[in-house]
Order: structure tokens, then C-alpha cells, then sequence
């Protein structure tokens, strides 16, 4: 199956993945047939890669390293706006809407945007996880990269983009931006559990708010990444 047309589509998705086989297919199915979708792997050794170009995705490799394969997927995007998305993260109906009417907004060049977050589950842990990520936006301006961010690449590369880190480009980008260059849409970014399944919803919480406390007092990324697990 091949999106792209013979002129640019307005968005690109640039999924970032390492062995994400499990999750990526739905979540490239959930993606609309316009988008220029960009799928950059970082090392898979399972099917992930193939699973991909079998989606129509156009797939590049390099090192391992979210920062280093988002800023990648940037770098090849042919589209003005960029969708950066999680291999386990789909945008609901409400939130697409939100991203269309976004995109529709020639005013919104300068401002970059995020979902709500949501959890594919419904385990009560997950509301109250849920709960403290609002509370988190609300007060620091700080949404992580499983909410999703849209941006243009005007203004992408007006803040220097993602950085080549192994952990927390995200909020590392995100800080850049600055509260008044943020906006978060209408919808959710719809996540898997499966993390906090396999680690604990207590214990990968923690991790999280470690992770981000570390970040913020100056702990270098590769040091927070070996913290984490990766």
C-alpha cells in the first residue's frame, strides 16, 4: 500500500521504534491515508521493520536513541507540519479533529501542540496515572512524547529541534518550546498499558517522576537512561 501522492502531503507521522512489532501495526492503520508516514528504527530484531514497509511506511534506520531517530525522521519529512507519534500510541476521532482543525489554522505556524493522555486500559491505576499527567501539564507546561506533538518545521527548527539524547528528548524539546508556544488539542493520545503492566503501575509511575526530577536538577540523559533501563 503507498500514501504518499505525487505532492507532499500536508503532515508527516514520524514514529520512532525499536522492536515494536507488537504495537505498530495498529497503530499505523489508525494513521489517515494522506499522511506522509515515516517510520525510523532503531535497531529492530524482530519484524518491526517489515511490518512497517509492509504498512506503505517509508522506513529509515539509524543508531538506537529516540532523540537520535526523531530527528531523523524530521530531516527526511517532505511535509511543513510533523506529527512526532510512539509506535504504541494512536490519537482518538476527537483528537485527529483537533489536529485537522490545527493544521487548517495558518496562525498556529508558531505554536506546537499536544493531546491528552490516555491509557488503553481500564484499570483504575490508569485513571489516577491519568489524573497526574493533567496535573503535570497543567503546572510545569510538560507533556511527555506519548501524548504526541505536532509542530511546524518552521518553528522546529526556529528551537533547534529534537537533541540526540537517549532519554527525555521529549521534555528536553518541550522546554524549549516554552509554555506560550504550546498548546494541547482536543482528543487523547491513546497509549498502551503494557508498560506499566510489566513493571508495576507503582514502580514504572516512580521511575517516571525520578526520571524527571533527575532531568531537572542536571543528571546527564545517558546516565537517566541507564537509570531507566535502556
Amino acid at each position: 500500500m503507498q500514501r504518499v501522492t505525487s505532492a507532499p502531503p500536508p503532515l508527516a507521522v514520524i514514529v520512532p521504534t525499536l522492536n515494536a512489532q507488537a504495537e505498530l501495526v495498529e497503530t499505523l492503520a489508525g494513521l489517515p491515508p494522506w499522511a506522509e508516514v515515516i517510520v525510523v528504527d532503531g535497531g529492530s530484531t524482530d519484524a518491526t521493520v517489515e511490518l512497517a514497509t509492509g504498512a506503505g511506511a517509508t522506513v529509515l534506520r539509524t543508531t538506537a536513541g529516540r532523540g537520535v531517530q526523531l530527528a531523523a525522521g524530521a530531516t527526511a519529512a517532505q511535509a511543513s507540519w510533523m506529527l512526532f507519534l510512539h509506535a504504541d500510541t494512536r490519537l482518538d476521532a476527537k483528537a485527529w479533529a483537533g489536529l485537522t482543525a490545527h493544521l487548517a489554522d495558518e496562525t498556529n505556524i508558531g505554536t506546537a501542540a499536544a493531546f491528552g493522555f490516555r491509557l488503553e486500559t481500564d484499570a483504575w491505576q490508569a485513571r489516577l496515572l491519568e489524573f497526574g499527567v493533567r496535573l503535570r501539564v497543567a503546572l510545569l507546561a510538560l507533556p511527555y512524547g506519548d501524548q504526541g506533538l505536532v509542530i511546524h518545521r518552521g518553528l522546529y527548527n526556529q528551537v533547534g529541534g529534537f537533541s540526540p539524547l537517549p532519554l527525555m528528548e521529549d521534555v528536553d524539546l518541550v522546554r524549549r518550546l516554552g509554555r506560550r508556544r504550546l498548546r494541547i488539542l482536543t482528543g487523547r493520545a491513546v497509549t498502551s498499558a503494557d508498560r506499566w503492566r510489566r513493571r508495576g503501575w507503582v514502580r514504572q509511575s516512580l521511575l517516571n517522576l525520578r526520571c524527571l526530577a533527575l532531568y531537572l536538577t542536571g543528571t546527564p540523559p545517558a546516565k537517566i537512561a541507564r537509570i531507566y533501563g535502556r
